[in-house]
């Protein structure tokens, strides 16, 4: 698609590939359980090539999250979606995932072997809900504890408890077609508000449409400033605009500046 004169450039249109993420969960939006999984998956991601572009939390509804599973697997490459996959009556992710896609759930031969394997006689009909997966389902592997996950079309239903889910996001990353990997590079500026930072910050940004610069204050008993982040895909261009940072922002009496490594 063309752009029009004036429309602003997204710095990582060219070779991007996107993700979603669904936390699914009356639990977080409670404020019961802190959701850790996000920030996981999207370093995970980041290393295959993804950029994780949008989060969303809803609420145990079959509606909601088929709702939200629609519109976010028609904008994104992947969707990887955390939580409902246990034996419980609120349990319905994979329910809503069938539904979303217009298939029929069915009990997987190869999880029932697992379970039988493990709890034998004791394969009650809560467990077996743990066995359903869509048609045309695929699963992944679970070197934790428990049943596995499964995948269907570009969507990755993992489980909810963050061991658990780390442990399947390693069967995740070889079905992934990522693009260049984001690399990133933060300079931290001590003693100096957004205020003094702005103007070179946005003269750079203009100078490199196809990086994201970004700028990060903090506060706290040590002082304040602010982080700058610069992210792209080309690291010579990101480790020349660090150098170009700098050198602007001594230029404007800012010296208490020092480079950081953080994760992309």
């Amino acid at each position: 698609m063309d752009r029009t004169e004036g429309e602003a450039l997204d710095p990582f249109t060219a070779g991007r590939v996107t993700a979603a993420v669904l936390i699914i969960g009356d639990e977080i939006l409670s404020g019961r359980t802190r959701d850790t999984n996000l920030g996981d998956i999207a370093r995970y991601l980041g290393a295959h090539g993804v950029e994780l572009a949008e989060a969303r939390t809803v609420s145990d509804v079959l509606e909601e999250i088929v709702a939200a599973l629609n519109a976010l697997r028609a904008r994104y490459d992947y969707v990887i979606t955390t939580g409902g996959i246990g034996p419980t009556h609120d349990d319905i992710t994979a329910d809503a995932v069938a539904a979303a896609f217009g298939v029929e759930l069915v009990e997987h031969p190869d999880i029932l072997a697992m379970m039988t394997a493990r709890w034998g006689a004791e394969v009650n009909a809560a467990r077996r809900r743990m066995a359903r997966i869509p048609v045309g389902g695929v699963l992944v592997n679970n070197p934790v504890q428990g049943p596995p996950g499964f995948t269907i079309g570009n969507v990755f239903v993992l489980a909810g408890v963050p061991q658990i889910m780390r442990g399947m996001l390693q069967d995740v990353g070889p079905r992934l077609k990522g693009g260049a990997v984001v690399v990133s590079r933060t300079l931290r500026v001590e003693g100096s508000g957004e205020g003094a930072i702005a103007a070179p910050l946005e003269g750079l940004a203009k100078a490199h449409p196809a990086l994201s610069l970004g700028s990060y204050p903090f506060y706290g008993a040590d002082g304040f400033g602010s982080n700058l982040v610069i992210r792209g895909r080309d690291p010579d261009e990101v480790e020349t605009t660090l150098n170009e940072l700098i050198a602007v922002l001594r230029e404007a009496g800012i010296e208490q500046v020092q480079v950081i490594e953080t994760p992309a």
